[in-house]
């Protein structure tokens, strides 16, 4: 019964900046940690950012110094400032949780964002 959905998608060009948003719904008891995770045209999903319940951060290698994941534990969002944006960002940005549900600890996704960056 948890649910994710993003917002902020859109097309920007290189250079340029994009802030991305992921509630989280439903019956979330607790949240161990949120993040994003993104998939290119012909590529493998790949962690972008996480952020853990207490705050620390991990990021992939190609985004760091860009790319900055924040939360609001009170409304069980995810956030994903993206900074100097280059065209190999270009993917679909999911939403990502490891959250206490009714039944347990579980992984949940989001459905997906578009980001392209293009000139």
């Amino acid at each position: 019964q948890v649910q994710l959905v993003e917002s902020g998608g859109g097309l920007v060009q290189p250079g340029g900046s994009l802030r991305l948003s992921c509630a989280a719904s439903g019956s979330i008891f607790g949240i161990n940690a949120m993040g994003w995770y993104r998939r290119a045209p012909g590529k493998q999903r790949e962690l972008v950012a996480v952020i853990t319940s207490g705050g620390s951060t991990n990021y992939a290698d190609s985004v760091k110094g860009r790319f900055t994941v924040s939360r609001d534990n009170a409304k069980n969002t995810v956030y994903l400032r993206m900074n100097s944006l280059k065209p190999e960002d270009t993917a679909v940005y999911y939403c990502y949780t490891n959250a206490l549900g009714n039944g347990g600890w579980y992984d949940y996704w989001g459905r997906g964002t578009q980001v392209t960056i293009s000139s």
